[in-house]
């Protein structure tokens, strides 16, 4: 029985799944994105973030630590050097779960794992403001009207508005007809 048991073995030994999430972890802070399947993922999740909020303190004794999980020593200085700046304001959940359809050989749920910071696309969204509905006490919900990132905020023009506003103010083009020309009996002649 596996009562009160939350660790998922991945059908391992413990060496193998010791070194299976080394790799995970190691690939993971390179190249800031890998695609694996849902469970390792899971199971990557505990092991990355303890070891990032050690690099949040550049010390001896916490890179000695996470080297000691990674076994790499470009991951661990990639970890320090840039992630962690990244990372500092974050107080935990500097990974992200995406998930993506199932693979054609086994069925097995695939996914995309992710640092949070490294996401351009997501990032992109999350700084567009949208409208946010607030709540009262009787349970009855009313919209809250934030400004929109396009309005001028605060009496501050960003540039950001002044690029919506200049392609707003800019007059849309019209397709330019071209005149017909008639073809000639020496032009038909030539053409075949």
């Amino acid at each position: 029985m596996r009562h009160r048991k939350k660790v998922n073995h991945l059908s391992r030994t413990s060496p193998h799944r010791k070194a299976l999430l080394a790799n995970m972890a190691t690939s993971l802070i390179i190249h800031k994105g890998i695609v694996t399947t849902l469970a390792k993922a899971k199971a990557l999740k505990t092991y990355i973030e303890p070891l990032i909020n050690r690099s949040k303190e550049d010390s001896t004794h916490n890179r000695r630590l996470v080297f000691s999980y990674l076994n790499n020593k470009n991951a661990v200085s990639e970890l320090f050097r840039n992630i962690s700046i990244k990372v500092a304001k974050r107080h935990g959940g500097y990974t992200r779960i995406l998930r993506i359809a199932n693979r054609n050989g086994d069925n097995a749920q695939l996914c995309r794992f992710e640092l949070v910071d490294y996401n351009e696309n997501m990032l992109a969204t999350k700084s567009e403001i949208k409208q946010k509905v607030a709540g009262t006490r009787r349970g009855t919900t009313r919209k809250k009207k934030l400004p929109v990132a396009s309005q001028v905020e605060g009496g501050v023009i960003t540039e950001k508005t002044k690029a919506v506003k200049a392609h707003e103010e800019t007059p849309k083009e019209e397709p330019k007809e071209e005149p017909i020309v008639e073809q000639t009996s020496k032009d038909t002649e030539l053409n075949n």
